[in-house]
């Protein structure tokens, strides 16, 4: 009788041992991106993606045991991506700004500002000096959202002002249309742009006036609010411990987070 209850016991044991493995190898977290935004997500010279948030992202799917997959996706079908079900949140610079109803956010993690991009030469200092320049952003951006804002009247009489308001793919375009002459001013968030012009400081400045503050979040499919709730839980555990904050010197000097403070 002892011995059928320890073989018992120990079928038990298996049994959960297994399913426990399973239930963890088969939870995929696949993290939808723009590869071409550093330095939030990228391609780097070695063909590799790498990134703060890809970062951040592999920190939560190592502490909950989970496998990250990173999806590089078109920006402007990231909304048909996340609703189909090919990726389980946008995780990449992700304004949550004017976005509010539309997704299903964690909280706040960094703050962020929509600023423009000049070629040094050129002493472009003011908005007013963008009077008559050809300005471009990323298609579906933040900035280009903040310059259409009908209800933002600055807004809309700096972007009337431009001779045109034209669109680029990805930033590393945009900066070589700067470079050539082919645009005076890049419109884009301010931790990209110290990113790109980083050892180029003598060619592009960073106009000093933000057209607009705004912060990032995760953002999940409407109404999905388990899975949101435990990266959320496992980033303020990252927060609380400085690995966190760790991650943001490695990339920027300095800890960006604004998560629970």
């Amino acid at each position: 009788m002892k011995r059928f209850f320890l073989l018992t016991l120990v079928a038990a044991l298996v049994l959960t041992a297994a399913f426990g493995c399973a239930k963890k190898e088969d939870k995929t977290f696949t993290v939808g991106f723009d590869a071409a935004f550093p330095p939030y997500g990228y391609i780097d010279e070695n063909g590799d993606y790498i990134g703060f948030d890809l970062d951040l992202a592999a920190e939560v799917c190592e502490r909950r045991g989970w496998e990250l997959k990173l999806s590089p996706i078109d920006w402007n079908a990231k909304d048909f991506e996340l609703e189909s079900g090919a990726i389980d949140c946008i995780w990449n610079g992700f304004t949550m700004n004017g976005r509010e109803e539309l997704y299903t956010w964690t909280g706040a993690y960094c703050d962020n500002s929509q600023v423009f991009v000049t070629r040094a030469a050129d002493g472009l200092a003011t908005f007013a000096d963008l009077a008559g320049k050809v300005v471009t952003v990323q298609a579906d951006s933040s900035c280009e959202a903040a310059l259409n804002d009908e209800e933002n009247p600055d807004a809309i009489a700096l972007r009337d002002s431009f001779a045109s308001l034209e669109q680029c793919a990805e930033y590393n375009t945009a900066f070589m249309e700067l470079e050539s002459g082919a645009v005076d001013a890049i419109g884009m968030d301010i931790g990209v742009a110290r990113f790109q012009i980083e050892g180029r400081e003598d060619q592009f400045v960073i106009m000093e006036q933000p057209l607009q503050s705004e912060q990032y979040g995760v953002g999940f499919k409407l109404g999905n609010t388990e899975l949101r709730d435990q990266v959320e839980e496992t980033l303020l555990e990252m927060v609380e411990d400085g690995t966190f904050a760790k991650i943001s010197e490695e990339w920027f000097g300095y800890d960006v987070c604004v998560l629970g403070k």
